[in-house]
């Protein structure tokens, strides 16, 4: 039987519900640090800190709304009500910025909106992403391109949103940064839209079945659940020991190295003691086979050095944002680009060689000598590397203040966008494909949870971003200027390339022919 042609309409109506939801998402964050410390009078440091817990529980959530979704709700209904608790917090922000002179109340508003953004992201992020997968056999060899094909819908939302909201909040006016965040939540509330009104018709599986729908739970399968103590058990456990590694954590890193409290991080010390507690329980669940222990192995192992691309990548919302402001010439003739608008670098890349990868894999593939999944995601830390290298020595020897050409920081994001080529779709598709059936969702999102904890770490490493020549230290790394900033991003990321490179054999073996 000859395979389908083309591709189901399911996956462009998931295309553009998420391209809605990137929208919003890269239109707020565009223009989140600038407000923090132009409007709101943030120092850089508090900044960062913000950014980071925001984006790190962004990327926490999920494990909860997988959950749900897996056993009540299903992927439509979370979808809907992710999108729409996302369209509220964004309005929220509005409302921050209507009245930041006001520092309190804009304070205030802005928190409700964030909370808002974070529990909303986790009911959409891991089901709409979940959902690709099920719009095939499980023998399709299309797959791979749909989410592909999926992950362009990432990008043209991420394109358009730092250009649109950009143009209209990033004025150099604080004022204005309302209307970005406005423009964020109107594309927001598009996306829920046109998904809500059209999912019946297309989200289907190949036989016409819905797909995403709550799951059919009968009376024997309620009996049989309620008749499990080991269920509650094991939730007990699993939130005990999350909350003794989250007090561990918070007493141990409150702490300067001079031995002064300095305050606990509550929120990072939450998630990176779920990091390490979550896959635990999953991992340990009585009814995986041993092959499907191995299978979900490799998803933790991957997942764990994908933390350190996403660190040092995630830069671009948090540190590269102020490089950009302060220390980029960003002058085309007599008109000043917006800082934010090198945000879409990245997003227009992407769209522009997706097709190009997606041929030097079929080229590779034919002739036997396409690389691994592992080994493809080793590449792109490699290329992270390379980036923060090339503009360490864009920035080598100058001046505090002094600005740079645009063709530092273009490089730096054109060598980034083929390393994260090599690595997030490639990770999407294979989370789907050595996942359990009944994890699927909670397994998407422990892939979110290493994101959540290389946005938290993004945060933490964007708070060493040199200014008016203050010397800090990181982690024993001294960080005096730009060149010792990113050259720190060099040695992390290439350190985690050259081991998962040889690793890659070894996680090729346990997937067991899975490619």
């Amino acid at each position: 039987m000859n395979p389908p042609k083309g591709h189901p309409k399911g996956l462009y109506l998931l295309f553009v519900t998420e391209m809605w939801e990137r929208f919003s998402y890269y239109g707020m964050r565009a223009l989140f640090m600038l407000y923090m410390v132009q409007a709101l009078l943030f120092d850089k440091e508090l900044a960062s800190q913000v950014y980071g817990s925001y984006t790190g529980l962004v990327y926490l959530t999920p494990l909860i709304g997988g959950y749900i979704a897996d056993r009540y709700w299903g992927n439509r209904r979370s979808i809907v009500t992710g999108a729409l608790t996302m369209a509220v917090g964004q309005f929220l922000l509005f409302l921050s910025a209507c009245y930041y002179h006001e520092v309190g109340l804009a304070k205030y508003l802005m928190f409700c909106g964030l909370g808002l953004l974070i529990l909303g992201n986790g009911f959409f992020k891991p089901n709409i992403s979940t959902m690709v997968g099920r719009l095939y056999r499980p023998d399709d060899s299309r797959k791979d391109s749909a989410f592909t094909i999926f992950y362009m819908g990432v990008n043209v939302g991420s394109t358009l949103a730092p250009l649109i909201c950009g143009l209209i909040g990033n004025t150099g006016h604080p004022e204005d940064f309302k209307w970005g965040f406005l423009a964020a939540c109107i594309g927001m509330l598009l996306g829920a839209a046109v998904f809500r009104i059209f999912m019946n018709r297309y989200i289907c599986d190949p036989d016409g079945n819905p797909v995403g729908t709550a799951p059919a739970r009968s009376k024997e399968t309620t009996e049989k659940d309620e008749k499990k103590p080991s269920n509650t058990g094991r939730t007990v456990l699993m939130v005990a020991f999350t909350l003794i590694l989250t007090i561990l954590f918070s007493v141990n890193w409150g702490h300067t190295s001079d031995g002064v409290f300095a305050g606990a991080d509550w929120i990072g010390s939450l998630i990176y003691a779920t990091v390490i507690v979550m896959p635990i329980i999953i991992i340990t669940d009585k009814s995986l086979t041993r092959t499907e222990q191995a299978r979900i192995g490799v998803i933790y192992i991957i997942a764990f050095f994908v933390i350190f691309f996403w660190s040092a990548y995630e830069q671009a919302g948090a540190s590269l944002t102020f490089f950009a402001d302060e220390q980029t010439d960003r002058r085309i003739g007599n008109w000043e680009m917006p800082a934010a608008y090198f945000q879409s670098f990245n997003p227009i890349m992407i769209v522009t060689l997706a097709p190009v990868f997606a041929a030097i894999w079929s080229f590779l593939g034919k002739r036997g000598w396409e690389p691994s999944s592992p080994r493809k995601q080793s590449i792109g830390l490699l290329l992270l590397s390379l980036g923060y290298l090339y503009i360490a020595f864009g920035v080598k020897d100058i001046e505090p203040g002094v600005k740079v050409s645009m063709a530092w920081l273009t490089g730096l994001y054109l060598i980034h966008t083929m390393g994260e080529l090599c690595l997030a779709p490639i990770g999407l598709s294979l989370v789907y494909k050595l996942s359990p059936a009944r994890f699927s969702s909670l397994l998407m999102g422990v892939w979110y949870l290493s994101t959540s904890a290389a946005n938290k770490f993004a945060g933490f490493l964007s708070g060493f971003y040199p200014e008016h020549g203050v010397s800090k230290s990181c982690l024993g790394y001294q960080v005096e200027n730009l060149y010792d900033f990113f050259m720190l991003f060099v040695f992390m990321s290439g350190a985690a390339a050259v081991i998962l490179f040889l690793l890659s054999g070894k996680l090729q073996k346990m997937m067991k022919g899975i490619e």
